[in-house]
């Protein structure tokens, strides 16, 4: 009777929520999406019952579905839980028993997490050292690491900023204030002004969503066509980007990406009873006018573009500075144990 008591009682036990974990890590404004991808499925771990390997990795696994099918652009965070899967799959042990091994690897992914969040001021360090004094920038939304090179940069040199407005989210807006509240002057542009202002640019500096396994960018919506102007204006291009952003994905175009789907540049059915072949009269084209909503045109855009590599200078990572081709390189290892 206690037996099946203590059964029943286990399975009503209400579920570890990987998703909520998952939230509550990015109320942190430090985290990123990899590194709470990485918090949840190390909570997920401690909660788990498995009792085997296979059974944790499986955990795991079904743990990143989870946040996959949860995330309207699961990217980043992709990037994340693959780079803690691999490293559960490939650690190293000799443990006596599974329930040590488990303990060291729960130490170790938050120890892990813990460390990651130094890689920003790595990356800066690294980065600042290719600034001249008296650099004009071009950057495009916001970034938790170029705003941190952008302040390191500060501190030692003369610099002035461009920023894209970055729509739909109009996240430059963010990052201008940002600059502006410490110091360094800069100017927010149109999205559709870049080729303008490219000019006036000594080089161009963007985070990243992911770097992919061909050396390419995946960012906000806007790099793309950035880089194509710098590289057409013979300006560099960089990208800033922590290490658990490289992911083991090998776009060859934008609509090879996780987040592309049928709603983005569809065309809306048209509402009117009238065919689209027959005359209208100038009365009936001037009656019901259509009104297009600015959350519209977000609901039917990307928020994420791909850059390829052979648009790309250099990558500027915890790693060190890396050509497109490095990145490639420096995945296959990563992933090879």
């Amino acid at each position: 009777m206690s037996e099946s008591t203590n059964s029943a009682n286990d399975i009503q036990r209400p579920s570890f929520d990987v998703y909520e974990a998952y939230q509550h890590a990015l109320l942190d404004e430090e985290i990123s999406p990899p590194l709470a991808a990485i918090l949840a499925l190390t909570q997920l771990m401690e909660n788990s019952t498995a009792g085997t390997m296979f059974e944790l990795v499986k955990a795991l696994n079904d743990g990143a579905e989870v946040l996959k099918a949860k995330s309207s652009n699961p990217i980043s965070l992709n990037a994340g839980c693959e780079l803690f899967i691999a490293f559960v799959t490939l650690f190293p042990h000799d443990s006596v028993s599974f329930a040590d091994l488990k303990t060291k690897l729960i130490r170790q992914g938050q120890q892990y997490a813990k460390e990651a969040l130094s890689y920003r001021r790595k990356i800066a360090e690294l980065a600042v050292g290719f600034i001249k004094d008296g650099s004009v920038i071009l950057t495009h939304s916001y970034s938790r690491v170029v705003m941190q090179t952008l302040l390191l940069a500060h501190e030692r040199k003369r610099i002035s900023v461009f920023v894209t407005e970055a729509r739909p989210r109009g996240l430059g807006i963010k990052t201008a204030e940002a600059l502006t509240a410490a110091g360094i002057p800069s100017t927010v542009i149109l999205d559709s002004a870049v080729a303008y202002v490219m000019e006036k640019v000594d080089f161009v500096l963007v985070g990243s969503e992911a770097v992919v396994e061909s050396g390419g960018l995946i960012n906000a919506v806007g790099s793309n066509q950035m880089a194509i102007i710098a590289k057409a204006a013979n300006k560099p291009f960089y990208a800033l980007a922590e290490s658990y952003k490289f992911h083991r994905l090998f776009p060859l175009s934008q609509y090879d990406l996780p987040n592309h789907n049928s709603r983005i540049f569809s065309f809306p059915r048209l509402k009117s009873s009238v065919s689209p072949r027959a005359k209208r009269t100038p009365d009936e084209l001037s009656v019901a006018p259509t009104t297009i909503t600015q959350e519209e045109i977000s609901q039917n855009n990307p928020d994420v573009d791909y850059t390829r590599p052979d648009l790309i200078s250099l990558v500027f990572s915890d790693v060190g500075s890396l050509t497109p081709e490095g990145v490639s390189q420096y995945l296959v290892g990563m992933f090879a144990g």
